[in-house]
């Protein structure tokens, strides 16, 4: 079956990326990656907040009511809504000037995952870390552009993908979150477009976005494709994540970047954010655990 999102807020962001849902705020956060700014949106639609940091930013996790860790190039920080000011909680990457931190997502055990790229996309230059309980462990190394990081249910699988050709998984510790077996091969694209963010529901599937591609799919844990979620009128499709007070309703990024005059004539709403509502809800993103 497929279905169809439809614009939730009119943002027009050159990357937008890395949406979460807030729930003691009720609100959806997202990123503009090269415009160094963060948003946040009510159920209806309004922008809350836009927020402007010093360098790049890709992805949020909530710590609780009153701050954010907000995964900056260079630095996890948590960011204190009540003084708007920022403080760093670990350095990633930090010696490396030229990388920036891109999809990134909290695991089940309260890890952050964050991953780093190269600005201009060089291949082999970036890497994902997990922040836990004040450790920083680098799990992944060597990549070139770092997508789809999210969790099954139970914990005890992580997915990833590099450039977004394959999607791969591997197990983990339900305690630590951590890789306890090697990578192998989950979903392969086919068709028009590419892995890009990923997040996974509350029956195990994951709900991943088609940079390229203009949708999102759903796929079965054993690797099989479910359903297609069309984001009319828009090609870069970025990132899903669940939100709304049931979690029942799937919130979109999208992106213009690269795109000329006439791909955004084509293209007016390209950076905007979109919305579905479905029938099985997503899972409560864990707070970070400091």
């Amino acid at each position: 079956m497929n279905a169809k999102a439809e614009l939730f807020v009119d943002s027009r962001c050159e990357l937008g990326e890395g949406p979460f849902w807030h729930p003691l705020l009720e609100r959806m956060f997202w990123f503009d990656i090269l415009n160094q700014t963060m948003l946040s949106a009510g159920t209806d639609g309004h922008i809350v907040d836009r927020i402007t940091f010093k360098d790049t930013v890709s992805a949020g996790a909530v710590i609780d009511k009153d701050s954010l860790a907000i995964a900056q190039s260079g630095a996890l920080l948590r960011y204190d809504f009540l003084t708007d000011s920022t403080s760093v909680i670990a350095e990633i990457d930090g010696d490396v000037p030229t990388n920036r931190t891109n999809d990134s997502r909290v695991d089940r055990t309260g890890g952050f995952w964050i991953g780093t790229m190269g600005r201009k996309a060089e291949a082999g230059v970036g890497g994902v870390y997990q922040y836990r309980a004040g450790q920083t462990t680098k799990v992944i190394e060597n990549i070139r552009i770092p997508n789809s990081i999210c969790f099954s249910p139970d914990g005890r699988t992580a997915y990833f993908t590099d450039a977004g050709k394959v999607i791969v998984k591997c197990a983990t510790d339900p305690e630590t979150g951590l890789p306890v077996g090697p990578w192998e091969d989950f979903f392969t694209m086919e068709g028009p477009g590419g892995a890009d963010g990923s997040v996974v529901d509350s029956e195990g599937y994951l709900w991943n976005a088609r940079w390229g591609g203009g949708k999102v799919i759903r796929i079965s844990p054993d690797g099989r494709l479910d359903q297609v979620v069309e984001v009319p009128g828009v090609s870069q499709v970025s990132c899903p994540a669940f939100g709304g007070n049931d979690l029942k309703t799937l919130y979109i990024t999208t992106a213009r970047e690269h795109m000329t005059p006439a791909d955004i004539e084509r293209e007016p709403h390209a950076g905007s954010v979109f919305a579905v509502a479905l029938d099985v809800p997503g899972i409560a993103e864990p707070f970070l655990k400091l």
